[in-house]
């Protein structure tokens, strides 16, 4: 595993695939399982803590950004301020990208690891789950039959996943948690972006997935 410290609160790491399955970690898992995940990325920094001396102390800002051959990570301690209360992290995401990520900021990124400290204000309105065959989504479909909703079915690495997208306009935030509570009855959610479905994945419904699986499998 290559170390590099940028400065005194942030550090950033690379661990090829290769090192990842020598330390008894399959890619499937360290995409698909959350607690093998962040086995794999404690363990990480434990070793970064040796290595470079970086105390985990406070909230921490996570970016994992999936290369060809491995996972590059840089974790960013919040300062806190005088009054040991404000966290002083960019106010905007984007800017969090570009500071966290230099020149490469375009490049795949997912968030695999939930970073400690994150924007509460802000709504999550995208979400991804995973499933084995299509004929799971059809409970859902039927419960889900008269709600708008941008949904998306792609194949992807053996699984299937479905995307959901809401709109802040027509689904509040009960409406939202009442919706993802139907979904979590009957799939895993996923840490996989559309973004990598999208350039990785087989499009089986690129739009209105929930209904094209009812009117087909239904």
């Amino acid at each position: 595993m290559e170390i590099e410290r940028i400065n005194d609160n942030t550090v950033k790491f690379y661990i090829s695939y290769v090192d990842v399955e020598e330390r008894g970690f399959s890619r499937d898992e360290i995409w698909f399982n959350r607690d093998k995940s962040e086995e794999l990325f404690w363990e990480m920094m434990d070793e970064v803590n040796e290595e470079a001396d970086f105390v985990m102390e406070g909230p921490l800002w996570i970016q994992v950004q999936a290369m060809d051959k491995g996972l590059e990570v840089t974790v960013t301690r919040a300062q806190l301020t005088k009054d040991g209360q404000k966290l002083d992290l960019p106010d905007d995401i984007e800017e969090r990208r570009k500071m966290f990520a230099g020149e490469e900021v375009d490049s795949q990124e997912f968030d695999e690891f939930e970073p400690v400290y994150d924007e509460t204000d802000k709504k999550k309105l995208e979400y991804s789950f995973m499933l084995s065959e299509v004929e799971e989504l059809l409970p859902i479909a039927k419960r889900l039959m008269y709600i708008p909703l941008d949904t998306a079915l792609y194949h992807f690495e053996g699984k299937y996943f479905l995307h959901i997208s809401f709109d802040e306009i027509l689904h509040s935030e009960k409406d939202m948690k009442d919706q993802l509570s139907v979904i979590t009855e009957y799939l895993q959610q996923s840490p996989v972006t559309i973004h990598r479905l999208e350039e990785y994945g087989k499009p089986i419904f690129k739009e209105d997935a929930l209904s094209n699986v009812l009117h087909y499998f239904g």
